[in-house]
């Protein structure tokens, strides 16, 4: 976040819903929302990063957060990553432009246990713990502060954190959008945006020039200060792992949805649609199936399907498969950070060497910094005032 920023979650208020996003991969949304371009421009696919994963979102990407230190906002970035660490936390926060970091590096689930009310060593395992990664950790700016972290305990610590990081930026005076409650009024609109569109919305909110490379985003102000309509009418959607060939599997034209290829995924195995099913293999679709998500927001009703297709359909049929040719044309697709694989010795750990690993719920390093909170005496998580700013950005001291 960014001092008097509006969160993505007002945001998706206003837009009457949460914004769309390119892939239902837990590290695709987080590069596009963060860079305004699709992850495979940045590389960061297929899949999603894991702890010991080397590579990460790449440096020369510039992110909202970079835009706006540039102008003098603090920034900080709260809750779960996912966008890599790398050797010596190379692709944390801190060095994508944020002053601050509270959160985890990656999933929950991705600890030794993917059980997730395991929290070992204080709630144990039912059955096996034998991911063979280690515990979790809460990190604060690049310094592993408590690991295995409390889950329990860490909404109220992002919560504390969230409120003495906004009222240290008051106190220093750094800049706030103080005019973005007054100016968008209350209410609910449907125009179609997406998290691509976050960076471009924000810089001109913040009157930011946009980084001078190809962006997929669009500025929502028009939409957010009821001055004219959004400018997207396209969205373009990915599978977990997009490859140039294919290219993009669906494409959304205005209420209109059309999928040319579906596969099927195991976290859809309660939709009784049989194409998502988890063990259902790729299938291709020409022409797509086409849905009306104004009347059909489940996708239930194929436009396509019978022996009467009206002239907007059609048109809307030739629109979506132009959409889809051009926009696969034009992809620059970047050199894949999932590519470079795994290093174990890269997993995270308070311990040295990190051994022994997790086995079972037994013998897992643990550490708590407490000197860290020390430091944070009234939240412990918060940006304590001026003096502390240095100290904070560099993580507790070791004295």
């Amino acid at each position: 976040m960014a001092c008097g920023l509006p969160p993505v979650h007002e945001l998706e208020a206003v837009m009457g819903g949460p914004l769309g996003t390119s892939s239902p991969s837990l590290s695709y949304p987080r590069a596009a929302l963060l860079t305004g371009r699709f992850q495979t421009r940045s590389g960061v696919y297929p899949g999603v990063f894991y702890p010991g994963s080397r590579g990460g979102l790449p440096l020369a990407e510039v992110t909202v957060a970079e835009l706006l230190k540039g102008r003098g906002y603090a920034t900080a970035m709260v809750g779960k990553w996912h966008l890599g660490l790398g050797p010596n936390g190379t692709f944390l926060p801190t060095n994508q432009g944020f002053d601050h970091f509270l959160g985890v590096p990656y999933s929950h689930d991705q600890g030794p246990c993917q059980n997730l009310t395991c929290f070992p060593p204080d709630t144990q395992c039912f059955g096996a713990c034998d991911q063979g990664v280690v515990t979790v950790p809460l990190i604060w700016n690049q310094t592993i502060v408590e690991q295995p972290l409390s889950f329990p305990r860490l909404q109220p610590r992002y919560n504390a954190f969230a409120r003495d990081f906004i009222a240290g930026c008051a106190r220093r005076n750094q800049p706030f959008l103080l005019y973005y409650a007054s100016h968008v009024r209350p209410g609910v609109t449907h125009e179609l945006a997406s998290t691509l569109d976050i960076l471009p919305t924000v810089a001109a909110m913040a009157g930011v020039p946009l980084p001078n490379v190809t962006l997929d985003g669009y500025d929502l102000s028009p939409v957010l200060f009821g001055t004219g309509k959004s400018p997207r009418q396209v969205m373009f959607y990915y599978p977990p792992s997009p490859n140039q060939l294919l290219g993009v599997f669906a494409v959304r034209f205005q209420k209109y949805k059309a999928h040319f290829f579906t596969q099927g995924a195991f976290h859809s195995g309660m939709t009784p649609d049989a194409d998502c099913q988890g063990t259902t293999l790729l299938k291709a679709h020409d022409p797509p199936l086409l849905f009306d998500l104004g009347s059909d927001p489940a996708e239930n009703y194929n436009l396509l399907q019978g022996s009467s297709v009206g002239p907007e359909v059609l048109a809307v049929l030739k629109e979506t498969r132009f959409q889809k040719a051009l926009f696969d044309k034009e992809m620059e697709f970047g050199e894949s950070q999932l590519a470079r694989g795994t290093d174990p010795s890269l997993e995270p750990c308070c311990a040295p060497q990190c051994a022994p690993k997790p086995n079972g719920g037994e013998d897992i390093p643990k550490c708590i910094r407490d000197e860290f909170f020390m430091i944070h005496p009234r939240s412990q998580f918060g940006v304590v005032g001026e003096n502390d700013q240095d100290r904070n950005k560099e993580g507790p001291s070791d004295d």
